[in-house]
């Protein structure tokens, strides 16, 4: 083994740790923010208050395996706006199935805790005949 390839093991032993430390930070802090934020929602009022839908919208990630199976994944995030009584918005991430019982002008009472979605519960239109 030549004097060429020591450089090789010393820019390793100097960078990997380095690496590994960033990454592991990176970790920690991502857990840190959901921890925070858990916290945060478990010390707001579970509020009922009436709204109104006044947006949907969708957001699709896909990603493709690098491998030789040619899979990929599709995921797809369903978000719905509410207007409170106020002027004030509120965006909440909500299942698939609800998303499609929603419409945009929808009006009821909408049930939150911080920024956890609880519900929402239509109110009945008076049909005009």
């Amino acid at each position: 083994m030549g004097s060429g390839s020591v450089w090789m093991f010393d820019f390793f032993g100097s960078v990997m740790p380095v690496f590994f430390i960033v990454v592991i930070g990176i970790i920690l802090l991502s857990a840190g923010k959901g921890i925070l934020q858990w916290s945060q929602n478990n010390r707001q009022p579970l509020l009922s208050v009436d709204s109104k839908i006044v947006s949907k919208r969708t957001e699709v990630k896909h990603t493709q395996q690098t491998d030789d199976t040619m899979s990929s994944r599709t995921r797809t995030t369903y978000y719905l706006t509410f207007e409170v009584e106020s002027g004030d918005r509120m965006e909440f991430v909500v299942n698939g199935e609800e998303f499609g019982m929603c419409a945009e002008g929808d009006e009821g009472l909408l049930r939150f805790q911080g920024t956890r979605y609880y519900g929402f519960v239509r109110h009945p239109r008076a049909h005009l005949s």
